[in-house]
């Protein structure tokens, strides 16, 4: 117990109550805005472009001077598999509402049919399923202040458009149930693989972008591209790229590492190694992840579970013949 309250922990209770983040209630967050495109950058690797278009879509916002009954912000991601359009999804709801889970992730695959509309807004009254609710109106009427990721949204039956164009317009919803569900205070993006072989072997950028927006104007309505505050391409990753993406994972696992008292240094060569086997062209870093598991956690959670390593000790891992081998 404390005998003084100060404003933070008022910030906190009201936050608590109301469901708004406290970066909200708090005045630092004009600050926070102004480096955003570094604290984005601190997770997202390779992509300078599609951080600076997100991060002055969301100043204008915060600064009043967008349509105050539409979403804060509205974007479509475009660019192959593993580049960072996920990751920085989540980047934007931990830097918004202060939890990275803060984000209502919808498969538009699952959305391909005519009748799906209902799943996604709730079936009117007297039809199967309406007193579950819609799949987003439920879950943003739950969490207002959130990121909605519409993943792969280029599958999604023409219908299904229809309710993304009145949220784009009006910045809300009504759901089978007839209630009114706010948008304006979430970020809605957008995710598509359209133009992803222009991308990944278009070397010219000019030319790229041509051939990404004939793509684009191809599969979507007018209407639709119209009404999006930004369409943006993400770029590919390199190898120099990945060595930065190395580092993170690590320092994610050094996190759960320290839980139990343990440290990890991993030499040049070692990180070289995971980052040589985790790279991927076409896949970008999504392999990483798994090499990492695979090479570096597999071996060492046996070590650790033998009592190799105890409270304490610093795990130094180097390479050795193609294997990640381990020592105090």
């Amino acid at each position: 117990l404390k005998e003084e309250v100060t404003e933070d922990d008022i910030a906190r209770v009201v936050s608590s109550w109301t469901g708004i983040p406290i970066n909200r209630l708090q005045e630092g967050e004009r600050q926070n805005l102004v480096t955003m495109e570094q604290r984005l950058g601190d997770r997202v690797v390779g992509q300078k472009k599609a951080i600076k278009a997100v991060s002055n879509a969301v100043r204008r916002a915060r600064a009043g001077l967008q349509d105050e009954n539409r979403p804060i912000g509205s974007f479509l991601f475009l660019g192959p598999t593993g580049v960072g359009k996920t990751e920085l999804s989540k980047a934007l709801a931990e830097f918004l509402f202060d939890d990275e889970n803060a984000m209502v992730r919808i498969d538009m695959s699952e959305y391909m049919e005519k009748h799906s509309v209902a799943r996604l807004i709730g079936a009117p009254p007297g039809y199967v399923g309406y007193d579950e609710g819609g799949q987003l109106s439920e879950q943003v009427r739950r969490k207002p202040y959130s990121v909605v990721l519409f993943d792969e949204v280029e599958k999604a039956h023409p219908d299904v458009f229809n309710v993304l164009l009145q949220v784009l317009d009006d910045g809300r919803i009504t759901d089978g149930q007839g209630r009114t569900v706010d948008f304006r205070n979430t970020v809605l993006i957008m995710t598509s693989n359209i133009g992803s072989q222009f991308i990944l072997h278009e070397e010219n950028a000019e030319q790229r972008e041509a051939k990404v927006s004939e793509a684009l104007r191809a599969h979507f309505r007018p209407e639709f591209l119209n009404r999006i505050d930004e369409t943006i391409i993400f770029d590919r990753l390199g190898r120099e790229e990945l060595g930065t993406i190395v580092d993170l994972q690590l320092d994610r696992v050094r996190k759960r590492l320290a839980k139990q008292g343990l440290g990890l240094a991993l030499t040049e060569a070692a990180k070289e190694h995971l980052g040589t086997q985790g790279y991927d062209p076409v896949y970008g870093a999504r392999p990483l992840k798994r090499v990492i598991q695979h090479l570096l956690l597999d071996p060492l959670s046996l070590d650790v579970l033998d009592g190799k390593f105890v409270d304490g000790d610093v795990i130094h891992a180097d390479v050795d013949h193609g294997q990640i081998v381990f020592n105090k």
